[in-house]
């Protein structure tokens, strides 16, 4: 009982961990996912507005290079003062580029003089582009810009086509304030995330406690089950899960309660039908032990009768274990071709002499040759015991007709006789072990109440389906339909 409930527990508690994973993860991913889109998309914007900025700056500063002719002299203090002031501005270095790649102006001081190959300064000379260009990890933005004289102005003034790139000026400006901004926002999306995560732990706690609750109701219900049934059916409507859960409980205790039921039944039924011909036996043994010189007729007469109850007893005996080997697996199954017009006509043949001697005609109709694949000591099993019972309960001068015919699927074998019929209300029962309509009679006439219950048994065992109909007075129709072709489970 001690480990039942351990593995209760583990089960409960590795539910609660599982939902409450659930819940964090789908709370804080979204979070995350959040803040890195936003700062991305901060840095996006903030650097395509400095870089236009920055842009906007060099070509006003380009147009004075060209009035100025700062290419050729650099000692103008006007152009000298806007380049550095623009340096300082975007914490950067500005390069003035002639157009023979010499640097005629570094801001830093250290370059000037100096030849200069990069790809990007030789296109913006040769093709008049504007290039730029953002290192995250060093935190600059680098530009090309040209220097060249306008030819044409918009209506706006903006110039929109050049004469020959006199130079480039080449800008490194800096992005730490991005980065600076972008490392604040980061941490107060940080301690968001941090109440967040709290908020949803709290959260989460409370609806695992909230969704658990019902599970553990049932798994409740389910040990009290265990250690023996309980009366009253399981209602857990708090979700609609749970109800569905519980409603499936209720059928299979249900059915479970059936099943007990119809074990104890069954032994009760077992014990009384193998009771009573030892009974019978042992009435009429003291019978003859207690008479003196018991004339030789009476001692026969005796015997014969107690002979009967020995054949009955080993009739249930054997009936009992036919049942017992139907209920096994299909691997008992010994399936074969056969040919079902010479197994049913043998079969009635070796029932005719019964037939015969109640004065009932068994007429026998075969519309169609059949070869299926079956077991062939089942299905006639199956056969005999429904023809013999057309017999048996029969009336003087009746009638059994047996009809064989197939399709391409099925085969079927109809049995109708013109007996005493069967009650309405016993229809549903007579498939149960030892169940009889008319219990004197079917003693009378030595039955004992397992034939049908073996005959459903074998049919399914196929695969197949048997039906009933029938009228009291009028009679009882069997109809068996097994597949041509047997199909394991």
């Amino acid at each position: 009982m001690l480990k039942e409930k351990l593995k209760k527990l583990a089960f409960l508690r590795s539910l609660k961990t599982r939902i409450f994973l659930i819940l964090l993860l789908v709370g804080l991913v979204p979070c995350i996912g959040m803040r890195y889109a936003i700062l991305q998309s901060y840095e996006r914007r903030a650097v395509n507005i400095r870089t236009a900025d920055v842009a906007s700056q060099l070509r006003i500063l380009a147009n004075h290079l060209i009035t100025y002719h700062y290419l050729q002299d650099t000692s103008s203090e006007v152009i000298n003062a806007e380049l550095e002031q623009l340096s300082d501005l975007y914490d950067g270095r500005v390069m003035v580029i002639n157009n023979d790649l010499r640097i005629v102006k570094d801001t830093y001081g250290i370059s000037e003089n100096k030849t200069i190959i990069s790809e990007e300064v030789v296109r913006s000379l040769k093709k008049g582009e504007t290039t730029s260009t953002h290192d995250s990890e060093n935190g600059y933005i680098e530009m090309t810009i040209p220097i060249a004289e306008a030819v044409r102005y918009g209506e706006d003034g903006a110039p929109e086509s050049w004469d020959r790139v006199r130079g480039v000026m080449l800008v490194s400006a800096s992005t730490d304030s991005i980065t600076a901004t972008m490392a604040t926002l980061s941490r107060q999306a940080l301690i968001i995330e941090v109440i967040v995560i709290v908020a949803i732990f709290i959260l989460s706690v409370l609806a695992v406690r909230l969704l658990i609750r019902p599970f553990e109701k049932i798994t409740d219900a389910l040990e009290r089950a265990k250690e023996g049934y309980i009366d009253e059916p399981i209602a857990v409507t708090d979700c609609l899960e749970t109800e569905r859960i519980g409603d499936a409980f209720n059928r299979v205790l249900g059915r479970m309660k059936a099943l007990d039921d119809s074990r104890q039944e069954f032994v009760s039924n077992v014990s009384h039908e193998l009771k009573t011909p030892l009974t019978s036996m042992k009435v009429l043994a003291d019978s003859l032990l207690n008479e003196r010189d018991v004339p030789i007729e009476v001692y026969r007469e005796f015997m014969e009768d107690i002979t009967g109850e020995i054949e009955r007893e080993d009739k249930i005996i054997t009936d009992l274990l036919s049942l017992v080997k139907m209920d096994r697996t299909a691997a008992t199954m010994n399936i074969s071709e056969v040919d079902v017009n010479t197994l049913v006509e043998l079969i009635l043949k070796r029932l005719r002499p019964i037939a015969q001697k109640r004065d009932v005609e068994v007429i026998y109709e075969s519309l169609r040759p059949v070869t299926a694949a079956i077991d062939e000591v089942k299905i006639t099993l199956v056969l005999t015991n429904l023809v013999e019972n057309a017999i048996k309960y029969n009336k003087e001068h009746g009638r059994v007709r047996v009809t064989l015919d197939a399709d391409h699927q099925y085969f079927t074998v109809v049995v109708e006789d013109s007996g005493i019929g069967i009650p309405e209300d016993s229809l549903d029962k007579i498939y149960e072990r030892f169940y009889r309509v008319d219990k004197s009679r079917s003693r009378e006439i030595g039955g004992t109440g397992l034939g049908l219950a073996i005959t459903r048994n074998a049919v399914m065992m196929h695969r197949g389906s048997i039906h009933v109909e029938s009228a009291e007075g009028v009679g009882t129709t069997f109809t068996v339909r097994i597949p041509l072709s047997y199909l394991p489970a």
